[in-house]
């Protein structure tokens, strides 16, 4: 547990914390039988002066293998999205990105992303949120980080969430919310059946990353 250190030097040793965790893999909270399959491998960026951060689900395969956050056709579908290019993306002066699991969770008998280990975010996420006060504004990435940041204010489903933007993103409590859906090419439809996304909400997040990353 990080306390009492200052500024970088806390952000420092949480990062050094971070990535030496294997509790997912050595101290499953489901029992031995539901330990992490692989070698985790945290991917979390930091930082003492991004004012924006992205909280999404957890790292993808390829996203694992190259320690890359956002490092894949998600990324460059969400780098769309904030019109953002891959350099500015990874300035960590601009941008913090915490996923609510650190590490690939594997996948499930379909061929899908496993939701994120279960043991990540009680141990880690109010310390790295607690230690980047500068941060103004949380894209809510996907239903996982939307159920911890927005918490009661979250509505019944991703779609009814995101669709309240306007409430969640205006309700004057720092930092601000604004809430998305997970930019996979499986949502492909869902941006087709919502064009307000598109029309309404996007605007309205370029304008925000352009006021506080630029």
């Amino acid at each position: 547990m990080v306390t009492g250190i200052p500024g970088q030097d806390r952000l420092d040793s949480l990062r050094n914390d971070i990535a030496a965790c294997r509790i997912c893999r050595d101290a499953p909270l489901r029992g031995p039988d539901d330990r992490l399959p692989h070698e985790p491998r945290p991917v979390v960026v930091l930082s003492s002066k991004a004012r924006v951060l992205i909280a999404g689900q957890a790292p993808g395969l390829r996203v694992h293998e190259s320690g890359l956050p956002f490092n894949d056709a998600s990324g460059d579908r969400l780098r769309a999205w904030l019109q953002v290019d891959r350099e500015m993306f990874y300035d960590r002066d601009r941008f913090a990105i915490v996923p609510m699991g650190f590490c690939f969770p594997g996948y499930d008998t379909k061929g899908s992303d496993l939701p994120p280990r279960r043991e990540c975010a009680p141990r880690w996420r109010q310390q790295v949120i607690s230690a980047m006060p500068q941060i103004e504004l949380v894209l809510a990435v996907g239903q996982y980080a939307q159920a911890w940041h927005l918490g009661a204010d979250r509505r019944e489903n991703v779609t009814e969430t995101v669709r309240a933007w306007r409430a969640t993103l205006f309700s004057n409590r720092p930092p601000a919310i604004l809430p998305l859906p997970h930019p996979s090419w499986r949502n492909t439809a869902w941006l087709k059946r919502n064009p307000w996304f598109q029309d309404e909400l996007l605007p309205v997040l370029r304008e925000r990353i352009k006021m506080l990353a630029n």
